[in-house]
Formats: C-alpha cells, structure tokens, sequence
C-alpha cells in the first residue's frame, strides 16, 4: 500500500463517518435553531416563573433577568445539540481541559480579572453614571469615564485619578450626584461679645440669597458650643446638583465674612478672644 492508497482509505473514512452523522448533525442543527427562536418567549416565561415562586425579587431589574435566563437557555441548548450530534463527550473533555487552564489564568491574572467583572457590574447596576459626583476610597471627584479596568475620575484640585473598578466593589462609596441633597457645612466662630442672636439672623438672611444653594427654607445656623468667651457656630445648606463643593465652601464663606463684616459683627480671632478674656 503506497501513500496516495493511505490518504484515500483515511478521507473515505471520514466521508463514511460523517455521512453517518449527517442526520444527527441535522436534527442537531433544527433543535438548536428551534430552541434560539423561542429563547426569548421562553426566558420571558421563566422570569414570570421566577417571580411567582420569589415575589420578593421583583425589585430585580426584569430585563436583566431575561438577558440571564435567555443565555442559560441558549446555553442549555447547545449541549442538547452537541448531545444529539454526538460530541457531548468531546465538548465535555475540552470544556475540562479549558477549566484547568482558566484556573491557572485565574490565579495570575486574578485582579486583572476581577476588575473586568468589576467594570461590566458597574454597567449593569448603574450605581454611578459619567458625570456623578463620587467619593471612593477618599477620592472625590467628578466622573470622567467608566473602563474595562478603571474609572477615571477628575477630583478638585484637577488631577486625574485611575481607580481599578476592582477597588470600587471592596468597600462603600458615595455617590453626592444622585441624592441631590449634599450639604455644606461651615464652622464660625463669634465673641460672647457679640449678638448672637443678631449674627445668626445675618447668617440665615445671606445664605438664601446663595444662587448654589438648594431648598435654603431648611438651612440651619446651629450653636455648638461655647468655649473661653468664643461661640462656635455651624452654617449648614443643601447646595444644588453637580456644584463644586470647595468652591462653594469657599465662596460661600467669603461672602459670610463680607456680610458679617457689614453688619459690624466680627469674627473671633486670638486678639479678640485674649481683649474679652
């Protein structure tokens, strides 16, 4: 037997053993065409299923749910034609295969990883947008983009922040842009021998002329306490969605300052603490 008599012997094999196969690979082919028409009809189903058994879950988004339930079905789908085709042992050995070599991928590239999963949750559960206001893991700022593996965010002071998404899902962040009710807290301090009740009208009066602040009917003028002649003073208002809270601290309090100033109503220092004393 020369070689031209071996390779032909080895085609015709094939031929034979896939003519055999022909008909499961068909009937293969129709069930996982069939079963990819309906996925939709059927996920939908297996949602209206879920929430009769788990009414408590229906806070959960639906289309989510459907998206998962129809890839479980598409899925299921293909190893019952794989099955029907013959192949279920090979998918399954290869599938085996893969796993070992996803456990070795896992372990080095384990953060890598865990940010990419991290990244497509933040898609999916919406909890910041490109835009927000954020504070995670002390850094605050503005978002600028949401990665495969980080967010960028640009803080106050106009740096540029690369935050691994991996970082964002370990430990409770802020988001100030979606309350819509961050306030701002301002600390003065005025002489027992000043009005108080006169600065804290003059106070109250200047913030709702603030065009930053929001709902300024609930701003507040609270007495801490009083300590060696001095009263200490908190200025709190809701300022509005999407401002630049140290700007605003800063603007906010400069125009306190001038106000008091106007109003003869001066600010402690060391030298009028020491002169009341």
């Amino acid at each position: 037997m020369n070689y031209y008599d071996i390779v032909f012997s080895v085609l015709q094999r094939w031929y034979e053993r896939f003519a055999q196969a022909t008909p499961k690979i068909v009937v293969g082919i129709l069930v996982f065409s069939l079963i990819v028409m309906f996925s939709s009809y059927l996920s939908k189903l297996t949602v209206r299923i879920f929430h009769r058994f788990f009414p408590k879950s229906k806070n959960t988004s639906f289309i989510v749910l459907v998206k998962t339930f129809k890839f479980l079905i598409i899925l299921m789908g293909t190893f019952i034609a794989l099955e029907i085709m013959g192949l279920g042992g090979f998918v399954l050995k290869f599938v085996g295969s893969l796993g070992v070599a996803g456990v070795i991928a896992g372990v080095a590239l384990k953060d890598l990883v865990s940010s990419m999963f991290s990244g497509a949750l933040i898609g999916i559960d919406k909890a910041f947008a490109v835009g927000d206001y954020v504070s995670i893991k002390e850094i605050s700022g503005v978002v600028e983009s949401i990665g495969f593996l980080t967010t960028k965010i640009i803080t106050d002071e106009g740096k540029k922040v690369y935050i691994p998404n991996q970082l964002i899902f370990s430990a409770p962040f802020v988001n100030y842009t979606t309350s819509g009710q961050r306030k701002v807290f301002i600390d003065l301090q005025i002489a027992n021998s000043q009005d108080l009740e006169q600065a804290t009208k003059v106070i109250l009066n200047e913030i709702k002329t603030f065009e930053f602040a929001d709902h300024v009917e609930q701003a507040e003028v609270i007495v801490l306490k009083q300590n060696f002649g001095i009263f200490y003073l908190e200025a709190r208002f809701s300022m509005k969605t999407g401002e630049n809270m140290t700007r605003i601290r800063s603007e906010a309090l400069m125009r306190l300052k001038k106000k008091l100033d106007e109003s003869a109503i001066q600010l402690a220092t060391q030298t009028s603490d020491s002169l009341s004393n």
